[in-house]
């Protein structure tokens, strides 16, 4: 009997034996979908958010400027002018009625160029700094050389004779009141625009010009006039209109000078 339980229980042990495997661990296999980044960034393992790159702008090109004109038309009517100064002076001392043409000439054609050029860079948009810079010079040039010659020739004033300071008087006030006005509007241009603004061209200067050309072209071209009867109305015309030429001269300096120091108080 012993023997038919051991034998069962062996069997029982063989059959629940093989029925029970025993178990064992299997790798997950299935992969897990990629994490995708956020829109607005990339998420680092510290849970912040680093912001993803960019496209950079490409930088546009701008447009080289271009170079401005040096020598422009209203520029080349300013440099004739300069140029003219020594053909003044050559023929102020021709001898004859051709001389006293082509110097009367000259000076006219230089005063009406005086005119034209700032026209034609106004018209024709040609200002340059250039331009605005060598203009007073060329004016101031043709005017003290015109006045620096007439000095040398004094006029012959009637029963008193030869009187060489009636041109000089006028010709230094106008001289000494146009190297003030270019130191003092070189000054202001160093400084703010409210100096520039008081220094600018007013109808006082405008008709101080107007009376100094016309009065210049009246005793270049009577310069050889006969004193006698009609020449020395002409001749005394052109004095009388340099003396109110100088006297506007010395009147726009201080008007000047006012505006300047009130600028200056502020």
């Amino acid at each position: 009997m012993s023997g038919l339980k051991l034998g069962t229980t062996a069997f029982i042990y063989g059959r629940t034996a093989t029925k029970t495997k025993p178990l064992s661990w299997t790798p997950n296999t299935r992969t897990t979908p990629p994490q995708h980044p956020r829109r607005a960034g990339l998420v680092t393992d510290l849970g912040s958010s680093v912001p993803s790159p960019q496209p950079q702008p490409q930088p546009q090109s701008q447009p080289e400027p271009e170079p401005s004109k040096l020598l422009t038309l209203p520029t080349v009517l300013t440099l004739g002018r300069v140029a003219a100064v020594p053909l003044l002076v050559a023929t102020f001392y021709m001898d004859g009625w051709r001389g006293t043409a082509a110097t009367t000439t000259i000076f006219v054609a230089a005063s009406i160029t005086d005119w034209l050029d700032g026209y034609l860079a106004r018209k024709m948009k040609l200002k340059s700094s250039f331009g605005a810079f060598l203009d007073p010079v060329a004016d101031k040039l043709m005017v003290a050389a015109t006045l620096v010659l007439l000095c040398t020739r004094p006029l012959d004033v009637g029963v008193f004779g030869q009187a060489p300071w009636l041109l000089t008087i006028p010709a230094i006030a106008i001289i000494g009141r146009e190297i003030t006005m270019s130191a003092v509007r070189e000054w202001a241009a160093s400084q703010d625009s409210k100096l520039l603004e008081a220094v600018a061209v007013n109808n006082l200067g405008k008709w101080k010009t107007a009376s100094q050309m016309t009065a210049l072209t009246i005793l270049l071209a009577t310069r050889d006039l006969s004193q006698g009867g009609g020449g020395a109305i002409v001749v005394g015309s052109g004095v009388v209109l340099l003396y109110t030429s100088a006297g506007l001269a010395v009147w726009s300096l201080v008007v000047y000078m006012k505006k300047i120091w009130k600028v200056l108080l502020r």
